[in-house]
């Protein structure tokens, strides 16, 4: 059977991926919804071949001219934050695919899960700010959670038929991304051309960036505590530069299970939108000729502290994650505009988790609160003095 998908973020790097995935499975994929920010031309685009049932755009302002050509198609056209969460419940709709790009992504996907949508989950500041409340509705609501950042999707996939034999840990691999290797002098003069150069994947600027300074690593820890129901100190980050080893799982046994394949995000959207099946694809195949070796190390939190920054929210819990992920998105914004300086963005984040009020147990009102006042406290601390 075809299965109808929503894809939230459909013009972003994991957006425009997953409909790759659908135009090579034309009989088992297709496309009820799409939605974007502002990049309206490529969304008609898109639209006009895989005719979906309706759009979203983010900004109201371009609704008129996206429902002047698409509505001679029979595609509606709706606009705004509400539009959005209303339009994940449509009873068209098997799957949401998730490729929201921060903070922006919580209340569509507590939207679908509400209405009992399964989730491919490619936004992972969802589990980050709020992975307690997430979890605990989609248990509720008996819905699935389906992982397809590739470290995730990695564990996932190593998980199967092992449902019952309890984790000792899992061990996230992490490229190092352009600095491995750098020491804080050198990160002194990092530049945003510099930081956007990431030597394996392709990705949007805010993840690029955030690779480039160890966050991503530590914002899919905190995702992997939620996903898999671990505890921090079960969750382990190597450095893996090759990127063929996607992540690991360790049994209690001390046996090992680990996922590999080439660098490309299509492998774990595929697996995600189509899940428990593997779909045949003609992408390239990892070859072990081309590869001398596949090397390891320890990350370097001392040097990137973004990492170490993450790692003590995750271990704090309540709504510490969720300051660090507001103060993150600030920082990286002011980085790719070029207010502040690579290493700025730690001292920006260090500043908001020692100030910002700690709330152990926050409910959905009191993560909002979070997030704006992290926000604001972080704007203002925009200054010359920060720029360093």
């Amino acid at each position: 059977m075809q299965k109808r998908i929503a894809i939230l973020g459909s013009t972003g790097s994991i957006g425009t991926q997953a409909l790759e995935v659908v135009r090579e499975q034309p009989e088992r994929l297709a496309v009820e919804l799409l939605t974007c920010g502002n990049n309206t031309d490529l969304l008609v685009s898109q639209a006009l071949e895989f005719r979906p049932n309706t759009v979203v755009i983010a900004d109201p302002s371009k609704r008129d001219v996206v429902n002047e050509i698409l509505f001679p198609h029979g595609i509606k056209v709706f606009a705004g934050p509400e539009a959005l969460e209303q339009s994940v419940q449509m009873e068209g709709i098997d799957l949401v695919l998730t490729a929201l790009v921060g903070y922006a992504g919580l209340r569509p996907t507590l939207a679908a899960i509400d209405a009992g949508k399964p989730i491919a989950l490619a936004n992972k500041e969802t589990l980050v700010v709020a992975g307690e409340l997430v979890t605990r509705s989609a248990l509720e609501k008996g819905v699935n959670i389906y992982p397809v950042d590739s470290e995730h999707s990695a564990i996932f996939q190593c998980m199967a038929g092992e449902w019952e034999n309890p984790i000792e840990k899992v061990i996230l691999t992490a490229s190092g991304g352009p600095f491995r290797g750098r020491s804080k002098k050198d990160l002194a003069s990092v530049t945003r051309a510099q930081a956007l150069r990431h030597p394996n994947w392709t990705m949007g600027a805010k993840v690029t960036i955030d690779s480039a300074s160890l966050m991503n690593k530590g914002l899919e820890a905190i995702e992997a505590k939620w996903l898999f129901n671990l505890r921090a100190d079960q969750i382990e980050i190597v450095v893996h530069p090759q990127s063929i080893v996607h992540s690991l799982v360790q049994f209690q046994d001390g046996s090992m299970k680990a996922q590999l394949g080439l660098p490309d995000m299509k492998l774990p959207i595929q697996y995600a939108l189509t899940y428990p099946e593997r779909l045949h694809t003609n992408w390239p195949r990892f070859d072990f000729a081309q590869y001398a070796s596949l090397t390891f190390e320890r990350a370097d939190t001392d040097t990137f502290r973004n990492l170490a920054l993450a790692l003590e929210a995750m271990a704090k819990g309540g709504n510490a994650p969720c300051i660090l992920n507001a103060a993150n998105e600030v920082a990286v914004d002011l980085f790719l505009k070029e207010r502040i300086g690579f290493l700025g963005m730690s001292d920006l984040v260090e500043h908001c988790l020692t100030s910002a009020p700690y709330i152990a147990s926050p409910t959905l009102e009191d993560l909002e609160a979070t997030d704006a006042e992290t926000r604001r406290m972080a704007s203002e601390r925009n200054t010359p003095a920060w720029n360093s």
